[in-house]
């Protein structure tokens, strides 16, 4: 397997892991009140969200770079 297939899989699978725990973050309980009380998600739920974002991006530039 080309090196560049195995860093894309890999970062596929950080970006799955960081916007589940984002997502998971955000329908918690404390994370819902959060939200009604300044109407957006906390920086930590936000980081990984976008952390997920940005390597799911990178992940399919690895995967798809000839």
């Amino acid at each position: 397997m080309n090196q560049n297939k195995l860093i894309g899989l890999i970062l596929i699978v950080a970006a799955a892991f960081l916007v589940y725990l984002g997502l998971n973050q955000a329908n918690s309980p404390l994370g819902e009140i959060n939200e009604a009380f300044t109407g957006s998600y906390s920086d930590e739920t936000l980081g990984y969200l976008l952390g997920g974002a940005i390597a799911g991006v990178i992940a399919f530039y690895f995967l798809f770079k000839k």
